[in-house]
């Protein structure tokens, strides 16, 4: 029996390289770098990524600001610099991905290749209905409370023995 080959279809994204370098970032990253749990996660500009981007930045900024460190998606897909070395270095690496979609790991797979996450798929953990797609659709309580909650999902996994 032959093992199974998936084929894997992918698309060419061609970035203009830039010799700009963001000092602030570069200084983060540098004193960053010795926390154990990168996160990073969906910056889309729907109810769904605004939910996954407040939960990463409750989870790394209230939650689990001493074990945790939040990725510049953008930093780290365009520029091999010190956001994307915390993605590669990273102990472990967890993904907060608004929908099924998985922009956030895909993109970031792209840039380090056999990159691994840990994906949570922040929509799982909440139930908003009716599920609006437009940011000024969403309130500003129910975008917290959902955030809320993944946060605190992946906070019990992080503080777990």
């Amino acid at each position: 029996m032959r093992p199974s080959t998936q084929v894997i279809e992918t698309e060419l994204v061609k970035i203009p390289k830039t010799k700009a370098v963001c000092p602030a970032c570069e200084s983060f990253a540098a004193v960053q770098q010795s926390k154990p749990i990168v996160v990073m996660c969906c910056e889309g500009g729907c109810a769904r990524g605004e939910i996954a981007r407040r939960a990463a930045n409750q989870l790394c900024f209230k939650l689990a600001p001493e074990k945790t460190v939040r990725l510049c998606l953008g930093g780290a897909f365009t520029k091999d610099t010190g956001q994307r070395r915390l993605a590669r270095n990273a102990r472990r690496l967890i993904a907060i991905e608004g929908c099924f979609i998985h922009c956030a790991t895909r993109m970031m797979q792209g840039a380090i290749p056999g990159l691994r996450a840990e994906v949570v798929n922040a929509d799982d953990h909440y139930d908003l209905q009716p599920m609006p797609f437009g940011l000024d659709e969403l309130s500003e309580h129910d975008a917290n409370a959902c955030a809320q909650k993944v946060a605190s999902h992946i906070a019990k996994s992080i503080n777990a023995p």
